[in-house]
């Protein structure tokens, strides 16, 4: 009986899935896909090691695919790293916190951007040197 339970242990060790070449084996956790043929679309993918993404699309008014999703994955030093996103005829607009963020802008620049339009709306126009070009 011992004998049985040994094969049987040495059995399941064999069919284990083992490192090649010293990298890792991942083991895929969920694939689903969905195509309805029509341009609209589901997908998840995740992996053992961390490693997800989901995205559903659907076809754009302009012939462009609208996608919304997220993907996920594992820093090598631990921790995770996530964005969502929304790719439509504005483009690709990812959402994170790892994505750096514009410094806010000076006050004076405020003023100078207000001034600007200001002028503009009175027809003030410069040229290509900046000098001002009056209008008679």
């Amino acid at each position: 009986m011992k004998l049985v339970v040994l094969a049987c242990l040495a059995a399941v060790a064999l069919a284990a899935p083992q490192p090649q070449d010293g990298k890792p084996v991942v083991v895929i956790l969920r694939d689903d896909r969905q195509d309805s043929g029509d341009g609209n679309f589901n997908y998840a993918f995740e992996a053992d090691n961390g490693i997800l993404t989901e995205a559903s699309g659907s076809p754009g008014a302009q012939g462009q695919s609208n996608i919304q999703g997220v993907y996920r994955l594992t820093f090598p030093e631990g921790g995770t790293a996530e964005v969502r996103y929304v790719a439509d005829e504005n483009g690709f607009q990812p959402q994170s916190d790892l994505i750096p963020t514009p410094h806010p802008l000076p006050a004076h620049v405020h003023d100078l951007l207000r001034i600007a339009e200001e002028q503009r709306a009175q027809g003030v126009q410069y040229d290509q040197r900046g000098f001002r070009i009056n209008k008679k």
